[in-house]
């Protein structure tokens, strides 16, 4: 299974730190964010990624290169300007291929077993909830057996990370377009399975989460 890193975001609620790197090149315990998502997913048996490109892209190309030092394969999808979400996923696919794949988004940080992916079916996703966080009280879906739904109660997060089959995006065309509606289309079709991880997680949406992670790291370390 290829895993794709979403890392075409400006990260504006981090400026003045983003203002000369991408999001995913900050650093937490001497690591930027993006390389311990590439170690976390090659531990689990990842070796092909596909990463996008926007903002300061080519600033995550020269630390990474073609992945070769890092013992895997990485091929990147250039935006130009950011597609959102959705827009870049789908211009990333001819280099997907046909196959379900690993989404996980370029900001966030978690210790998730990425080896429970290996042999997990799905349908059009799979989605990875959270408890919602001080910063996300409403959450994002209903969870419950195993399926995610777009409408209901309790609500939890979703994490940014999944498994998504091309077959999601059948009917998109190309440009900018979010990722929300596509899945809760594909929750009305009864499409989209889950599960709660009660793991470590964070989304590094603000300076103060970033340093505060940062401490517990290096304290662990």
């Amino acid at each position: 299974m290829k895993a794709m890193i979403l890392a075409a975001g400006r990260g504006e609620r981090m400026r003045p730190l983003t203002d000369n790197i991408p999001k995913p090149m900050l650093e937490l315990g001497g690591k930027t964010l993006i390389e311990y998502h590439l170690d976390s997913l090659k531990e689990a048996g990842v070796s092909e990624f596909v990463i996008n490109l926007a903002y300061l892209g080519e600033k995550i190309v020269e630390k990474l290169g073609d992945g070769s030092d890092y013992g895997v394969s990485i091929e990147y999808s250039r935006e130009g300007e950011a597609l959102e979400t959705g827009g870049g996923i789908f211009k990333a696919l001819p280099l997907l291929g046909e196959e379900p794949f690993i989404l996980v988004n370029g900001d966030v940080w978690t210790d998730f077993p990425f080896a429970t992916f290996t042999n997990r079916k799905i349908e059009e996703a799979h989605l990875v909830m959270v408890s919602n966080p001080e910063h996300h009280p409403r959450g994002d879906f209903f969870f419950e057996n195993d399926r995610v739904y777009a409408e209901g109660q309790p609500r939890l997060t979703y994490s940014g990370i999944g498994i998504y089959h091309p077959q999601l995006f059948k009917n998109c065309s190309p440009g900018r377009f979010p990722l929300a509606p596509l899945l809760r289309a594909a929750m009305a079709r009864n499409a989209v399975s889950g599960e709660h991880y009660a793991g470590i997680w964070s989304d590094i949406g603000t300076p103060e989460r970033l340093y505060a992670l940062d401490e517990l790291l290096c304290a662990h370390k």
